[in-house]
């Protein structure tokens, strides 16, 4: 079965598409839209079918932190410890170029933890990926579209045609930066930058 690509517009996506996403993502299904960095393949963290096969996908790569994208700083505290130096630190700077590695809520699921305390967490400035959000009710479980090491799928149209027996659906925003988010983890007694991305780290003094 071809993989269903659908265009939407990065500042104003319709709704009708965001929701057509969620219930792809509620059935099980994997799905590829934009974020304010680059291309993230996505997942609903609570079927474990579709947690088996992102881990399936990424193989080599599986043992990489997965992020959760959540619309909002409450959702944050929902699924990880915020305490009030990483809640100021979060206000500042969201929605942002960011993923936030946070000590992990009793909420996670234990199979995405795999033996980690802590869970990437992401506010992207990203009208599609905080939509996605609102419309499934809980955080995107997300990572980026495997590609090697270190470099990133840009062209959606590529994406497709690279997994068409992987994945169920394309958002299509055209071409993207090929930068990904800068890592900042707040777990630790201070701010420490585990990869330096979009995101500039001018805010956190580091």
């Amino acid at each position: 079965m071809a993989v269903d690509i659908q265009h939407i517009d990065l500042d104003h996506p319709h709704r009708r598409l965001l929701q057509h996403a969620a219930r792809v993502l509620e059935n099980g299904g994997l799905i590829v839209y934009p974020t304010d960095t680059i291309y993230g393949l996505g997942a609903d963290l609570f079927n474990k079918g579709a947690m088996a096969r992102i881990f399936k996908l990424k193989q080599a790569s599986a043992h990489k932190l997965l992020s959760f994208v959540c619309p909002d700083l409450a959702a944050v505290a929902d699924w990880a410890y915020l305490p009030t130096s990483s809640y100021r630190i979060l206000r500042r700077v969201t929605p942002g170029k960011y993923t936030f590695v946070l000590r992990a809520s009793k909420r996670v699921p234990k199979i995405l933890l795999q033996k980690r305390p802590t869970v990437g967490v992401r506010i992207p400035d990203s009208a599609v990926a905080l939509g996605l959000a609102r419309e499934l009710g809980r955080p995107l479980l997300s990572t980026s579209v495997p590609q090697g090491a270190d470099d990133y799928f840009t062209d959606p149209q590529e994406i497709a045609a690279t997994f068409r027996h992987d994945i169920d659906l394309v958002l299509d925003a055209g071409v993207l930066a090929n930068v990904p988010s800068t890592i900042i983890d707040l777990s630790g007694p201070a701010p420490a930058i585990i990869r330096h991305g979009a995101g500039p780290t001018e805010p956190f003094g580091l």
